[in-house]
């Protein structure tokens, strides 16, 4: 129920907010769009978490590159 809700939230921030800003995201696949996947594979907590670290490591200094969901 949680997971579906923070899924929800993060599909409402791609398709609303994400596109007012030009793309940044130093990964592939998107932040918003690994925080997804790892939502769905783990769940709101350790996605939740996985996804935090993965913005934290998105910053200009960042070689950055590819960055699947494990």
């Amino acid at each position: 129920m949680a997971g579906r809700l923070v899924i929800l939230v993060l599909r409402a921030y791609q398709r609303f907010v994400s596109p007012l800003f030009p793309p940044s995201c130093r990964f592939t696949p998107s932040c918003s769009q690994y925080a997804v996947e790892a939502v769905e594979r783990y769940g709101p907590l350790k996605g939740g978490a996985m996804a935090a670290w993965r913005v934290l490591r998105c910053h200009p200094f960042s070689r950055g590159g590819v960055d699947p969901v494990r």
